[in-house]
């Protein structure tokens, strides 16, 4: 966020002094992570995709286990994103795709699963009821007659 650390630690005691930070809040500075994470991400197709979910688990400091994480998908009209949450919520999420200026469909879904490798990982779906049903490549919108007359 900041591009120098003198400029994270003034703005956190600011923060801090305006009583907007609790005392005990740490503040951190992240700008180098992305050149270590950089090569585990690909773009092909106007998806950008975590390629070796495992690596990334390490390198953050994380032990990877897929019993202990959930796959998560937001959609928008514009975008798609998908991140690997933990299932107690006590470690960050994991970013894995990201897809901006691609429609909500099936095919999209579609695509999104085969680029971060879901087949072979098979982690639960968390999301909303309008993602499952693309996923599930159910009817979205609204129908004329709800039941067969």
């Amino acid at each position: 966020m900041f591009p120098d650390f003198s400029i994270t630690h003034t703005f956190r005691s600011r923060l801090k002094g305006w009583n907007i930070l609790r005392q005990d809040t740490k503040v951190c500075f992240y700008c180098g992570r992305r050149e270590e994470l950089k090569d585990f991400f690909s773009q092909e197709d106007g998806v950008v995709f975590c390629t070796d979910v495992c690596s990334v688990m390490e390198i953050l400091g994380h032990v990877y286990n897929p019993d202990r994480r959930r796959w998560f998908i937001d959609s928008s009209k514009v975008s798609l994103k998908v991140v690997l949450l933990h299932n107690r919520n006590k470690f960050p999420s994991v970013p894995l795709a990201h897809a901006a200026k691609m429609k909500e469909s099936y095919e999209s879904m579609k695509l999104l699963l085969g680029k971060i490798k879901y087949g072979e990982f098979k982690w639960k779906l968390c999301g909303d009821l309008k993602v499952v049903a693309l996923l599930l490549a159910m009817q979205l919108g609204y129908t004329k007659l709800l039941f067969p007359v």
